[in-house]
């Protein structure tokens, strides 16, 4: 994956981590195991082609 020449776009990136809060914060888990199971189920969540459009969206190019 390279970068374009062009500066990211950080607040696209950004809706991706907020997702990713939002789920969590919807789990509640409060142990840290609960946690990384939590985060282990949320990751299947976001597709293949969820996180190109993110990265494509901050400016890498996905060749």
């Amino acid at each position: 994956m390279r970068r374009r020449e062009q500066e990211p776009s950080i607040p696209s990136i950004e809706n991706a981590f907020a997702k990713l809060k939002a789920m969590l914060r919807a789990k509640a888990e409060r142990s840290i195991e609960g946690l990384w199971n939590t985060v282990g189920e949320i990751v299947n969540i976001f597709t293949a082609q969820e996180c190109e459009n993110y990265f494509a969206a901050c400016g890498y190019d996905p060749d």
